[in-house]
């Protein structure tokens, strides 16, 4: 649904579904006093690249007949990209035709991610299109009812958005779902389980926001089934993190935030 929390029990699907939460004031607490962190780094990496010259300066020319340890580090085909282009078509603007493949699958449910994290989940007749483009029938038809109660004007207009999920004018509503990695928990045939560890931006970008964009890290699990010979999701649920530690970059202003969402678009996600 969206990046953060959500209103409502119960997820897409009946899975689990969390809640929104609204920052108590403009403090972002995600900032904290690290104003030496950049230093200690500096000389970290210093220390560091002196011990591995000497590692090196001092190493042996014989092979030793004991393990290294590098056979049971993870191999970097585990992370590494695919590189085969996920898909050649798009419904609703959402892309469709997946592999029927493990890469397929986590293709799908980042791609979904993103779909369901948009801007076009807060407004009925979209957010029903979307539902309908990535469910399987079963479960979208079960689905319409339940979100546009979550979706409620209520709800929207605690974000900052009119009734109908539309911004105020001269106000910016940011939603967007960042993918950082996919990983497949399981495989089969007709079945297959993905979860998405991503970023979220959520947010009103305006002078008299309340709720400022701001950015929350959670892993997204589908549930997925191949259906007329494409992915669908069953089920999903979200988890918070795993988040890392925030960084010192000095926090955008309203306006520089409404020109990047302007000015930068998303992409399709591949495996």
């Amino acid at each position: 649904m969206s990046l953060g929390d959500e209103p409502g029990s119960g997820g897409y699907g009946g899975t689990g579904q969390t809640r929104t939460r609204l920052p108590d004031g403009p403090t972002d607490p995600r900032r904290s006093g690290r104003t030496s962190s950049r230093s200690l780094i500096t000389v970290v990496g210093v220390v560091v690249l002196l011990i591995a010259a000497i590692a090196f300066a001092n190493r042996g020319d014989g092979k030793s007949a004991a393990g290294t340890g590098a056979e049971n580090k993870p191999k970097t085909s585990t992370t590494a990209a695919s590189g085969d282009n996920p898909v050649e078509s798009t419904s609703n603007g959402i892309p469709t035709g997946f592999p029927h493949t493990p890469e397929g699958a986590q293709s799908a449910a980042a791609n979904y991610a993103v779909a369901l994290g948009s801007t076009g989940m807060f407004t009925k007749e979209s957010r029903h299109s979307i539902v309908d483009a990535i469910y399987t029938s079963t479960a979208a038809s079960k689905l319409h009812d339940a979100m546009d109660q979550a979706y409620s004007s209520s709800f929207l207009t605690k974000l900052g958005l009119n009734a109908d999920g539309s911004p105020p004018q001269g106000g910016t509503f940011v939603s967007r779902t960042v993918p950082v990695g996919t990983k497949a928990e399981q495989y089969g045939d007709t079945t297959a389980t993905v979860s998405v560890w991503y970023m979220g931006l959520i947010g009103m970008s305006s002078q008299n926001s309340t709720d400022p964009v701001s950015s929350t890290w959670k892993t997204w699990t589908f549930n997925l089934q191949w259906v007329k010979g494409d992915w669908k999701i069953t089920t999903d649920n979200q988890k918070d993190g795993p988040a890392p530690v925030p960084g010192d970059d000095r926090a955008a202003g309203s306006d520089e935030i409404s020109k990047a969402v302007e000015q930068y678009g998303g992409f399709t996600y591949a495996r």
